[in-house]
């Protein structure tokens, strides 16, 4: 099945004074907030993206956007519809890094520290190349 490239969601943006902005995607059961409207767009856009990624990740259904026109708001609330490129939350999924623990010689550490040696680069170097990964 091919992948969505580009979702497009309704969020309500709720203006109460003294409060952040509290942003809410009425479709998808979740929600954020931000200190002004560019930072509640930001919140916005990167919980999209999580959701979507969580939800495509297990194989769940992705419930279909509501159009603008049907979200329901009170005096202190705007629709904004928020849009995420999920190639990119994708790809930054695929390439983040996990800390795997390995044991040393302690004289093998401490040669390799005098040597201002990249731990991470060189178990990464050594993977590919036992793995046959160019």
């Amino acid at each position: 099945m091919k992948q969505i490239e580009r979702y497009f969601y309704p969020a309500v943006f709720t203006y109460e004074p003294g409060q952040e902005i509290a942003v809410d995607f009425p479709d998808l059961k979740c929600a954020t907030s931000g200190i002004n409207d560019d930072d509640a767009l930001l919140s916005a856009r990167e919980l999209l993206g999580c959701v979507l990624y969580g939800l495509e990740e297990d194989a769940e259904e992705i419930p279909a956007p509501t159009p603008l026109t049907e979200v329901d708001t009170q005096p202190n609330e705007r629709v904004v519809l928020v849009d995420v490129y999920m190639p990119s939350i994708r790809q930054a999924h695929i390439n983040r890094s996990v800390n795997r623990t390995v044991t040393l010689p302690a004289w093998l550490n401490a040669v390799a520290l005098e040597h201002n040696v990249n731990f991470s680069q060189v178990l990464q170097d050594a993977l590919k190349s036992q793995l046959h990964l160019g």
